[in-house]
């Protein structure tokens, strides 16, 4: 339309194909037989990376193989590149300090806490895109967007101290959102949610120096002490860390998700369809990747627009059809049952079905080389976000004062694009799982009937072992879906309840364990549970923001015992982790008392005495640790011995 806005094309793309399928479509029929079930766990995904090497099309995991051998410095974390001095690594005997003077040990803590810093700021940064909606809601600057859930709002205006009494909603949610932004700063010097935490938690924080003060406040203090010249003590650095990494989990990320859930709604049990399949042949069908709800929220509106549903008739699609990936996909799933075609590794395969118009993308876990895919198909690669400009890409200015028209103008380039499509060229081989998603900590609560207790009742009987949250990415280090499925399945089968977010969460999902009927695969107690509650084994919690939602959860059930968080016969795992913000998450968990098994090691094995602090020594400082153990079965033997002395401590 005339008046809708225009995408900026960020540099021509370039046509890779033929160079690819030069290279790639080498592999003999064998090779590719391997490759394809060393690649993969998921079966629906497994035909697809078939039809990726038989074409030449570049993927993550050949992207991965060209990298081999890594360098070992690096991987051990000895490497250091931080001044114009070095770059610098630690090769005993000769090389034990970099040009600085800093040694193994302090070389590896500067690495890591830059990573908890590098997590922390991007969930938190999310989280501030949120709360400054909300306050230009209430401000009456953006137009397109309102108040979902009232109560929530207020219960949250509550816990900040703000009077709601003769207020209407959009003054309460400038309140709130100023509230919420100036905890990002220094001037409160505390965070008020971290204030659901049961008291013997906040006071091993305390203790420990470690109550997160500011959002920014932190992660600009590790910023700081990661410039050469200031940090100069291995463990001192690391304890920044986990304070940094509790202005995350207890802070940006929690602020993420409660105001999505004021604005967006708080998730329900709702049902819905997972894996490459729920991409649709005759329909005009759009991706929404990425992390931020914002965008993807005024395409789900759009789409039902009727002129745009009379255009996509008039080039001959059925409809419109919106598909997820990876955490924009989850946020989507809970909330509206938007159908979720994969999770992070299944972001270039969706191109491959031949017949996506769009892929709409925000910022984090994107690949830059999805143009680069894009191109060998009729595919455009659409960018929101001035963060995250991607070359190759057709690039919107998303602002939240200009959401719905920036959605309009999304939806009718993709169908626009229809007619360019191969016919030919569509392959979608494999069927749709159902899902049930959408368990908020209210949804688990009123499930239970209002309370908690029935939870603990159920623990305490030893019914339910315990509860596990599983979270995190997908690494080409472990075949994918294999480390959260595994996992997942032999806990349940112990009689360990799984909460799940992020990529995680579908991974479950494609394997069909967010059903109720995968009860069957549970030990007696959770199977007879699920049965009676009518729900999966395994609780689809949200993306990884919502990781937030599990600390709270966590919270609620400490607080109705009267322990600390790091009492509770509860543990974290993150099988196939592979970011910055997968250290952060790992670290508030451990901060806030949670044991937390890791699958893939942290560049941490050049520093034993880092190893030893994050196994073992971090017992004394927040009474919970890290543990890192690849085998899946192996971890859940770990996951499970650690319940069971949580529950001999508690005498249950």
């Amino acid at each position: 339309m005339k008046n809708e806005p225009k995408p900026t094309l960020i540099r021509e793309k370039m046509d890779v194909c033929e160079l690819d399928r030069a290279r790639l479509a080498l592999m003999n029929p064998q090779l590719i037989e391997q490759k394809k079930e060393e690649r993969t766990f998921e079966e629906t995904a497994k035909p697809f990376i078939e039809l990726t090497m038989k074409e030449g099309i570049e993927t993550v995991w050949d992207r991965f193989e060209m990298q081999q051998p890594p360098c070992r410095y690096c991987e051990s974390g000895l490497s250091c590149s931080r001044c114009a001095m070095g770059p610098c690594r630690i090769i005993p005997p000769t090389r034990i300090r970099g040009v600085c003077g800093a040694d193994a040990d302090l070389i590896v803590a500067r690495n890591l806490l830059d990573m908890i810093a590098t997590g922390a700021a991007a969930h938190s940064d999310h989280g501030r895109e949120i709360v400054m909606t909300l306050y230009a809601v209430g401000n009456g600057r953006a137009p397109d967007y309102m108040v979902t859930d009232k109560e929530k709002l207020n219960r949250l205006a509550a816990e900040y101290g703000i009077d709601t009494k003769k207020k209407n909603e959009k003054t309460v949610a400038a309140e709130l959102g100023q509230a919420m932004l100036w905890e990002y700063g220094t001037l409160n010097d505390s965070l008020r949610l971290a204030n659901r935490a049961p008291p013997a938690t906040r006071e091993i924080w305390k203790n420990a120096g470690i109550s997160p003060r500011g959002v920014d406040r932190e992660i600009v203090e590790a910023m700081h002490r990661v410039q050469m010249g200031v940090a100069a003590d291995y463990a001192n650095t690391l304890i920044h860390g986990l304070r940094t990494s509790l202005s995350d989990g207890w802070g940006g990320s929690m602020i993420a998700t409660e105001i999505s859930d004021v604005l967006f709604g708080t998730p329900k049990p709702n049902e819905s369809l997972v894996n490459l399949g729920v991409v649709k042949k005759d329909f005009v069908n759009i991706s929404l990747h990425g992390h931020n709800p914002l965008l993807s929220e005024m395409i789900v509106r759009a789409s039902s627009d009727p002129d745009l549903k009379a255009l996509a008739a008039k080039v001959g699609a059925k409809g419109i059809n919106l598909v997820g990936l990876c955490c924009t996909g989850n946020e989507l799933l809970m909330r509206k049952g938007i159908p979720n075609a994969g999770n992070h590794f299944n972001q270039e395969l969706v191109i491959a079905t031949g017949a996506l118009e769009a892929m709409v993308v925000d910022y984090q876990c994107i690949f830059p080389s999805l143009p680069r895919t894009a191109s060998c198909y009729h595919t455009h690669i659409i960018s929101t976000s001035p963060k995250s400009k991607i070359p190759g890409s057709y690039y919107f200015e998303f602002e939240p004062e200009n959401a719905y028209p920036i959605a309009k103008a999304i939806v009718r380039m993709a169908i626009e694009n229809y007619p360019n499509r191969n016919p030919s060229r569509i392959f979608i081989p494999v069927k749709p799982v159902k899902v049930m998603t959408g368990f908020s900590v209210e949804a688990i609560k009123g499930a239970l009937g209002g309370s908690f207790k029935p939870l603990i009742d159920l623990i305490a009987a030893g019914t339910i072992r315990g509860a596990v949250g599983i979270v995190g990415c997908n690494n080409p280090k472990v075949k994918h879906d294999f480390g959260h499925v595994t996992l997942s399945k032999e806990l349940i089968k112990r009689d360990i309840l799984c909460v799940e977010t992020g990529c995680a969460a579908i991974a479950s999902g494609k394997a069909g364990l967010l059903q109720p009927s995968a009860a069957s695969l549970a030990g007696p107690g959770l199977r007879s549970t699920c049965k009676s509650l009518g729900i999966p084994p395994v609780l689809h919690m949200g993306s990884c923001v919502d990781n937030a939602r599990i600390l709270h959860l966590a919270a609620e059930l400490g607080n109705t015992l009267n322990v600390g968080i790091h009492r509770l016969p509860i543990a974290g795992a993150a099988p196939e982790w592979y970011s910055q913000k997968a250290v952060s998450i790992g670290a508030y968990f451990v901060a806030s008392g949670v044991y937390t098994v890791l699958g893939v090691m942290p560049k941490i094995t050049g520093s034993p005495a880092v190893v030893s602090l994050l196994t073992e020594g971090l017992k004394g400082v927040v009474n919970a640790s890290f543990a890192v153990e690849p085998d899946p079965l192996k971890a859940a033997d770990l996951i499970t011995d650690h319940i069971e002395r949580k529950r001999t401590e508690l005498g249950i």
